[in-house]
């Protein structure tokens, strides 16, 4: 069974730089998307940033041109570099991938901003 593993939480000050990265356990074939989504206490799980197999991106209005997202697709991994973080992008981020057949989830990595 394929795992995503995400890595690069943590605590940032508002203003600060956070770089996630997910990648999975074994070979994924016929990946469609990746995603990143982020859960914050109270609160619904929303999506943040999705890339494409082409290369074509879409946003969370709340994080754009803040965040970047981008995929490395000789290890299937998908990044997520945000910027300019606040306290309201506190959330456990989580990695999605939509594969033939199939869909996977990440356990979530922390991203706390506080001062």
């Amino acid at each position: 069974q394929v795992q995503l593993v995400e890595s690069g939480g943590g605590l940032v000050q508002p203003g600060g730089s956070l770089r996630l990265s997910c990648a999975p356990s074994g070979r994924i074939v016929t990946i469609y998307s990746m995603s990143w989504y982020r859960q914050a206490p109270g609160k619904q799980r929303e999506m943040v940033a999705v890339i494409g197999s082409s290369g074509s991106t879409d946003y969370a209005d709340s994080v754009k041109g803040r965040f970047t997202i981008s995929r490395d697709n000789a290890n299937d991994t998908v990044y997520l570099q945000m910027n300019s973080l606040q306290p309201e992008d506190t959330a456990g981020y989580y990695c999605a991938v939509a594969a033939a057949g199939m869909f996977y989830w990440g356990k979530g990595t922390l991203v706390t901003v506080s001062s």
